[in-house]
């Protein structure tokens, strides 16, 4: 699963997890009851608002599953309890906490040196292209400190940081 010593580890919260699961969860059946019980004037809203509600539904299941997982980081990687790496250290251009950086609710972005392929776990990270995001339904409190200990890994591998 992971090389060497756990550094940090991200997690979701029990009250975020539930209550992002539960905005999904709630949004389907409202979306398809509004589609049987007030349906729009054409077949074409009508089975947009099916859609839409299933859609909802399926993200929610999949969130559910997704944050389950925990995120770990060894000084090598940073990877999943699954044993998926998001993103190996060398792989790191930059590490961005930044106001105005494309993140998640209480999450940092990863600048990769190469683009990798697409992924997405929902409420916990997602990578694009040379972007890998981490954060949504975790504190604050946890992928601070993973995001200081991975610009720490970075800061060390570019030689800015003595290696002791």
């Amino acid at each position: 699963m992971t090389d060497g010593e756990i550094i940090a580890r991200v997690k979701a919260t029990g009250p975020r997890r539930a209550i992002g699961v539960g905005a999904l969860g709630a949004l389907g059946p409202l979306l398809l009851w509004l589609a049987v019980t007030e349906p729009p004037s054409g077949l074409h809203w009508q089975l947009f608002l099916v859609l839409l509600g299933a859609g909802a539904l399926w993200m929610a299941q999949l969130m559910w599953r997704a944050t389950g997982h925990t995120l770990l980081l060894t000084e090598e990687m940073l990877c999943d309890s699954t044993g998926a790496v998001l993103a190996r250290v060398e792989e790191i251009e930059k590490v961005d906490r930044s106001m105005f950086a494309m993140k998640p609710s209480n999450g940092f972005l990863v600048r990769l040196r190469t683009p990798a392929p697409r992924a997405w776990q929902p409420g916990l990270w997602w990578r694009l292209g040379r972007r890998l995001a981490v954060g949504g339904v975790t504190a604050g409190r946890d992928t601070k400190p993973m995001a200081d200990a991975l610009a720490l890994l970075v800061a060390r591998r570019d030689g800015a940081l003595p290696l002791d």
